[in-house]
């Protein structure tokens, strides 16, 4: 993805109490994936009953520092939808965590992301002469 297709998803990468409500937005969301696909790796017997937490927990690593927050976003949308109707038992955590991942690939990853840095708008002081 290169960073004119980033540059072209968000008007801006936010700053500011916006950029700082992002940035916890996306260090909460991040250490729920990880903590639950630690949990699914210690309690499933198969690999295929543990393949969506660990796609959950790797897209939960890309949200922590902002790299493809809007792929992971989605995909992590995508993968919790997944786990709430394929598993049995209570269905309310992986909604919400498809809902953040969801709005995340929608408003984006904020000032304070890899993403930022990546494919951010940059400002280019031109010295006079």
């Amino acid at each position: 993805m290169n960073g004119t297709v980033l540059q072209r998803l968000f008007s801006t990468f936010a700053n500011g109490w916006p950029g700082k409500g992002l940035l916890l937005l996306r260090l909460v969301t991040g250490a729920a994936l990880i903590h639950y696909g630690i949990v699914g790796l210690s309690e499933a017997p198969q690999f295929t009953s543990i393949a969506p937490q660990v796609i959950g927990a790797s897209a939960g690593i890309l949200l922590l520092v902002g790299l493809w927050t809007p792929v992971a976003g989605a995909l992590l949308a995508i993968v919790e939808v997944w786990i709430a109707f394929s598993r049995p038992g209570d269905p309310w955590i992986p909604c919400m965590l498809a809902a953040l991942g969801a709005a995340l690939a929608m408003v984006g990853p904020g000032a304070w992301s890899v993403d930022a840095l990546l494919f951010g708008r940059k400002h280019i002081d031109i010295p006079e002469l």
